[in-house]
């Protein structure tokens, strides 16, 4: 690949521009067998070992604790989890310069992967990474394991180059990004902190501005069980769960009316959805199911107040059931059981994070290249570090598509850059020093 140089480079950015051209296949193979790891949640262990020799190797002081609920139950942010967490880790490799000149880093990923689905439904298995026409294809691939690789391989492209960073840097591989983000929130209960947290997220070469809070819950519905051939006599729990997931869906509707006259997301067209994401319920076809779970997610402005928010949805689900001739007496209960997290805006303590990373993306895009923002309708862990912690946070990173989809993809030319503008924003944020030969 041919990198396009602007005039203005420096020699040491044409450097570290060289580096990452020259290692770049190495990349992708790394990234490769980084994806074949099915990081599923509960599962991650074997992808998170993978992380820790990769870092154990390049000589970065290693850290991996086994993170406890307890130790983050009573920290701001804290989602409950309903699963088997014991096996949950945190791998953290720590960079220490011989000399401190500029300002420290957190660079943030996440290994943790969605579901696939139905495997017939994808082009290519989802853990076996397919590479056609540029892209890579496989779970994980664009969010967010090309990410943390680019973090990795920037800072490889430094020592390669000749130079270490001149500031203390952080590399954090996280679980439970996409349910609770205690993987996050456990980094800073042990202690890490930062000047600034930059998380590679595929976005597109975009920053995001805003993203909105989340609520993960579960319907638990009571039905009455007759036989099938009296149907009528019973009450099903599966049907009514329905008519509870109506009533949610008016209560989205009358969220994102109002949101029309939010100072931040106003100008969004419906930026929080409702979404029923998994049912189970019934234990036979010939009985009147008695029971019936529904797993939603709801999604809730910046500033609106969780509690507040909570108490709206349980309130629509007793609404939903007051009429109800069954439910009417034996209402569903609603349990909290995931993402209880607040939205985040970017305030004014991230622009001097902003301007490097402007300047970073100018060099590899072209003089005049503008760093576009948008505002997420979706989540990350920057919020942690934002709203509790007084850690300017921000997203930068590749492009990718199909994410949470079947035959999700990270566009290899998008990586590389992203490998690039990672490795010159590290250069311009903590400075340099020049390694002894």
């Amino acid at each position: 690949m041919m990198i396009a140089w602007t005039p203005d480079l420096t020699v040491t950015q044409q450097l570290l521009l060289q580096a990452i051209e020259s290692s770049f296949d190495k990349q992708v193979s790394f990234l490769a067998d980084f994806v074949r790891i099915p990081s599923l949640r509960f599962q991650e262990g074997p992808a998170q070992d993978f992380i820790a020799a990769a870092l154990h190797e390049r000589g970065y002081e290693i850290d991996e604790w086994q993170v406890h609920l307890g130790d983050l139950e009573p920290l701001p942010g804290f989602g409950p989890i309903h699963g088997d967490f014991s096996r949950a880790r945190t791998v953290v490799g720590t960079h220490r310069p011989s000399v401190t000149r500029g300002r420290s880093l957190i660079l943030q990923g996440h290994l943790d992967v969605v579901p696939t689905g139905p495997l017939d439904m994808w082009t290519h298995p989802p853990f076996e990474p397919a590479i056609i026409d540029g892209w890579m294809y496989g779970r994980g691939a664009g969010d967010m394991k090309s990410g943390t690789v680019a973090a990795i391989f920037a800072l490889d492209a430094l020592r390669h180059a000749g130079f270490e960073p001149a500031a203390r840097i952080h590399l954090q591989s996280v679980i439970e990004e996409e349910s609770t983000g205690l993987g996050a929130l456990s980094t800073l209960q042990r202690g890490y902190r930062a000047d600034l947290a930059l998380l590679p997220e595929p976005s597109g070469h975009t920053v995001n501005r805003a993203q909105i809070g989340v609520l993960w819950f579960r319907i638990a519905v009571k039905g009455k069980p007759t036989h099938v051939a009296v149907a009528q006599e019973g009450s099903n729990a599966i049907m009514a769960a329905h008519d509870v997931i109506r009533a949610l869906e008016k209560l989205e509707a009358d969220w994102n009316a109002q949101a029309a006259n939010d100072p931040v997301y106003g100008d969004v067209p419906h930026p929080l959805n409702f979404n029923p994401g998994r049912i189970a319920g019934g234990d036979w076809a010939s009985s009147v199911p008695s029971w019936c779970y529904v797993d939603c997610r709801m999604g809730v402005l910046p500033g609106q107040d969780l509690e507040a928010a909570k108490s709206q949805i349980e309130a629509c689900v007793a609404a939903a059931s007051r009429d109800h001739p069954f439910l009417s007496n034996n209402p569903p209960e609603v349990v909290w059981n995931g993402f209880q997290a607040e939205g985040y805006v970017l305030g004014p303590e991230t622009e001097p994070g902003l301007e490097a990373l402007r300047r970073s993306h100018a060099a590899v895009f072209g003089e005049g290249a503008e760093l576009a923002e948008r505002k997420m309708t979706a989540l990350t862990d920057t919020r942690f570090y934002g709203l509790y912690y007084g850690i300017p946070a921000f997203c930068y990173g590749a492009q990718a598509e199909n994410i949470h989809g079947f035959d999700e993809r990270v566009n290899l030319e998008s990586l590389l850059r992203t490998t690039e503008v990672l490795a010159l924003f590290i250069a311009d944020w903590c400075g340099l020093n020049r390694l002894s030969s």
